[in-house]
């Protein structure tokens, strides 16, 4: 394939990836069919089986496009005054994405789909970096990869818990709940002596 049809190609893929998020925003999957898609990206409906196998291909892509965004701006985010707040930071940036992409979060929730996801394990490990630098404090009274589980557990239900609820009746105050639950779980006051356990060699994911 040349350059330009690689071009456009690559276009016509953007296209149908947009066309598919802006669907599933507005009806969730249901509404991603390929009919719509296609229609909504001026595409015809064969090119999106050349492209993504199946809905459910185009499902993963469009999560993973949404997701890499996703994590490079939690990337680049202005760091907090110390690792803690880094941490909280963190969190509330992934509560606000849940609670702005219900559809998307749901579909990412999915843990098959996770496992699969490269901007899903990127994010993993940018969380697994903010606990190591709390852990350096001294501060952490579990293993790092139990602190990384919990934070990534305990976000993931919050953000469930609260989309099951009418959207009028949402009350983002249980994720905060669940987060300071979390810390105290997690952390010792700010002048607890270093733990053996911060530092042990089970952080890797």
């Amino acid at each position: 394939m040349g350059p330009g049809r690689r071009l456009l190609s690559l276009r016509r893929r953007w296209r149908i990836i947009d066309a598919a998020a802006g669907l599933l925003r507005e009806g969730g999957q249901a509404a991603v069919t390929t009919r719509g898609v296609a229609e909504r990206a001026g595409v015809q409906a064969p090119a999106i089986y050349r492209l993504f196998g199946d809905k459910d291909g185009l499902l993963d892509a469009v999560a993973e496009h949404v997701m890499t965004g996703f994590a490079a701006a939690k990337a680049s985010a202005v760091p907090a005054a110390s690792p803690v707040g880094n941490l909280r930071r963190g969190w509330d940036m992934t509560i606000d994405f849940g609670l702005a992409n219900p559809e998307l979060f749901v579909l990412l929730a999915d843990p098959a789909r996770g496992r699969r996801s490269p901007a899903a394990r990127a994010g993993i490990r940018l969380l697994a970096g903010r606990v190591h630098r709390v852990a350096l404090t001294g501060r952490l009274l579990v293993s790092e990869n139990h602190a990384i589980e919990l934070i990534h557990a305990a976000g993931t239900g919050a953000i469930l818990t609260i989309l099951a609820r009418p959207a009028g009746q949402r009350d983002r105050r249980l994720a905060e709940a669940m987060f300071d639950a979390v810390l105290g779980q997690i952390l010792a006051p700010g002048n607890h002596p270093p733990n053996a356990a911060a530092h042990g060699a089970d952080r890797d994911l």
